[in-house]
This record gives C-alpha cells, sequence and structure tokens, in this order.
C-alpha cells in the first residue's frame, strides 16, 4: 500500500471506491449511503472512541487509530454525498474560529 501523504480528496476517491466495492451506491443495498444514515454511522463509531477511556486513561493505541480511521471514513463519506467541501470547511472554521474570544481562566 502506499503509504505517501495523501490530500482529503484522495482519500475521498478511495472512500468511494471502497463503497462501490461493496456495492453500497447501488438503489437496492442495504446500506444506502444518505446524509441521515451517514450522520448516525458517524456518530456511533464516535461513541466507540469513548469505550477506549471509559475507565481509564491508558488505551491501545492500535485498537484506538482504527475507530479514529472509522470516524474519519464517515466523516469523508457524509461531507461528499452532502456536497460539502470539506478541506475548505475545515479551514473557513479556522478563520472563524481564530477571531473568536476564548475564555482561558481555569
Amino acid at each position: 500500500m502506499d503509504d505517501r501523504r495523501l490530500t482529503l480528496n484522495e482519500l475521498t476517491e478511495r472512500m468511494h471506491a471502497f463503497v462501490r466495492s461493496k456495492g453500497w451506491y447501488d438503489a437496492d443495498t442495504k446500506r444506502p449511503q444518505t446524509p441521515r444514515n451517514l450522520s448516525i454511522s458517524l456518530a456511533l463509531e464516535a461513541a466507540e472512541i469513548l469505550e477506549h477511556f471509559q475507565w481509564n486513561e491508558s488505551f491501545d493505541q492500535e485498537a484506538l487509530s482504527e475507530e479514529l480511521a472509522d470516524v474519519a471514513l464517515y466523516l469523508l463519506q457524509l461531507a461528499s454525498v452532502s456536497g460539502i467541501d470539506l478541506q475548505q470547511a475545515v479551514l473557513d472554521k479556522l478563520e472563524i474560529n481564530a477571531s473568536r474570544e476564548w475564555d482561558t481562566t481555569p
């Protein structure tokens, strides 16, 4: 597998290729790739991250890595099927956040 750094667009294309290979874009699929379904899946995968920290601060790095990858893939998929340029959205949000006032007192 190519271990070079991929752009968000390249990662999204790889994700689309995987989804197509499973037939999940087909009209009769049991896993329709709708914004609603992807949002639910994203939330469920994000919750699985919490399981790694439920009772302590230690975690299995490989298992956590897999959960983070699941979240990233669902996020890429959701942005793509919703017509959102995720890279631009992140850049726009960073700009908004930079201009916000943040309470930094303990």
